[in-house]
């Protein structure tokens, strides 16, 4: 899958691009930036070279945003890794990400994303409902605060 890049006006989003031309270190600073639990290079440009969709986008040669999935190619798959940096959100990026990649998954039976805490109003706004049936294995006492319904 060859990168094809797309303009937005200031903004080029780009399919699945060389990813040996991605600024690793600089990603790990935007997951830093949004407050997300930390990556290092090797392992977040491991497991974006192991997505079947990834859209990186600039402003002029800035990365300012991106996303992917983790899918098994035809039935389940899951939105992942969509960061928008703090100072470019609210200009739609982050909903032409989410609309892009989900488009690229039309035939998938299951479509899933994991929304960081606080956002359901954006993904809903979007029309993504929240999934009645799904689990998580909490990776630790924060992932179990935040991801997790409080049993009684």
């Amino acid at each position: 899958m060859s990168s094809t890049p797309v303009t937005n006006s200031a903004f080029v989003f780009k399919i699945n691009p060389d990813l040996s031309q991605i600024d690793w270190p600089y990603v790990c600073e935007l997951f830093d930036k949004v407050n997300w639990r930390t990556r290092l290079p090797e392992e977040i440009e491991k497991a974006f070279k192991s997505s079947t969709w990834a859209i990186f986008v600039f402003q002029d040669e800035q990365l300012i945003a991106f996303g992917r999935t983790i899918d098994d190619g035809r039935y389940y798959a899951m939105l992942g890794d969509i960061v928008v940096d703090p100072d470019f959100q609210g200009r739609g990026l982050g909903k032409k990400i989410v609309s892009q990649l989900n488009g690229l998954l039309d035939n998938y039976h299951f479509v899933t994303l994991t929304a960081a805490p606080g956002k359901d109003a954006f993904y809903k706004s979007m029309g993504w409902k929240k999934q009645s049936t799904a689990y998580i294995w909490p990776q630790g006492p924060k992932q179990l605060r935040q991801h997790t319904e409080v049993e009684e």
